[in-house]
């Protein structure tokens, strides 16, 4: 029995992997501009084409995007995965922490506040790097505070109740700055909110890449950490596990990954809820040395398939992606509710 899981544990890997290739390639084929699949395949492996602009579209908008998706998809689904396994709730997400919260406090003090305040201050910069780098800000914030609760506080219920808290917090902040807020402002803080892939370029990637590796790294690392505190932190404690430690890396590895793509992309919700849901049923297995790995590859193609699906009602216009990730989300977020429920 066990070779035979070994065997169709292998073969499901393998399916998801040539999904995961095959909503790739065509997420790069969808768009506004109508480009020739020959043509896409050559750019990519060969940086060559017959038109200039062919190849500016692809290489510039649409292999950034993609790859975007990829790693959004992963490093959402994997910080929800350990806020599940963390607190053993089932509807445990990346925000459960009031990472995502903290996030939208940097933007909105950066957009709503400095913006208005130093509108030349803010002009300055190119891009979206004050975004980026508020986002970011806030999120490490957020995590300061945490770890700062998780030493004089063992129960890790305790610690749930004050992040939500904390979020609930840092939004009624977010609230008062959108009241006080003149138009413009607000309309590209609600727009942020939204959430797109769009807006990060090669150069960003470069910045996001590293960041999402270490993140999956330090996952990686503990899941055998992860394992054990399914059935407990006693039973944890007693197989050698250093709470305190393991709980800073694994909450240190959720704010990387849920904080950098909420910097970058902005909240995108309901992924790193549903996704690792979708893997235990797919895998039915709860080790995480499946699970992590198969996370990844369920949430990389469920944020390309969002992204390919925000540009299917119409050429001219892209819905937010975040519509598209709760349409998909909400009925597993049902299911496990209505599941728990009938259990209980």
């Amino acid at each position: 029995m066990k070779k035979y899981n070994q065997y169709k544990t292998t073969f499901i890997f393998t399916i998801l992997f040539v999904i995961l290739l095959v909503v790739f390639f065509l997420d790069l084929f969808m768009g506004s501009i109508s480009i020739p699949g020959t043509e896409i395949i050559k750019i990519f492996f060969s940086q060559e084409s017959s038109s200039p602009e062919w190849l500016s579209i692809i290489n510039n908008f649409r292999i950034p995007k993609a790859f975007t998706a990829l790693l959004a998809g992963a490093a959402l689904s994997v910080s929800g995965l350990q806020m599940q396994t963390v607190f053993r709730n089932p509807l445990a997400g990346p925000d459960v922490l009031g990472i995502t919260a903290g996030a939208s406090l940097g933007v909105a003090i950066t957009v709503l506040g400095i913006s208005t305040l130093l509108p030349e201050a803010f002009t300055g910069f190119s891009g979206n790097g004050p975004v980026v780098i508020a986002a970011c800000m806030g999120a490490g914030f957020i995590l300061l505070l945490i770890f700062i609760v998780s030493l004089r506080i063992k129960n890790v219920i305790t610690i749930l109740i004050l992040g939500i808290m904390f979020g609930s917090g840092i939004f009624a902040v977010v609230s008062i700055l959108q009241y006080f807020s003149p138009a413009s402002s607000l309309k590209s803080f609600v727009i942020w909110t939204m959430g797109s892939l769009s807006g990060v370029t090669k150069s960003q990637l470069h910045v996001l890449l590293p960041v999402i590796a270490v993140g999956l790294f330090l996952a990686f690392i503990h899941a055998k950490t992860l394992n054990a505190l399914l059935l407990g932190e006693n039973y944890a404690k007693s197989l050698g596990v250093n709470i305190r430690t393991s709980r800073f890396f694994i909450f240190f590895s959720t704010s990387l990954l849920a904080g950098s793509i909420t910097a970058f992309c902005g909240p995108i919700g309901f992924v790193g809820i549903a996704v690792p849901h979708i893997a235990r049923i797919l895998f039915k297995t709860s080790n995480h040395h499946v699970l992590i790995p198969g996370t990844i590859l369920i949430g990389a193609i469920m944020l390309l398939l969002s992204d390919i699906l925000t540009l299917l009602p119409g050429n001219d216009s892209v819905l937010p992606i975040n519509s598209v990730t709760a349409l998909l989300g909400i009925p597993v977020v049902i299911w496990i509710i209505i599941k728990n429920k009938k259990i209980a």
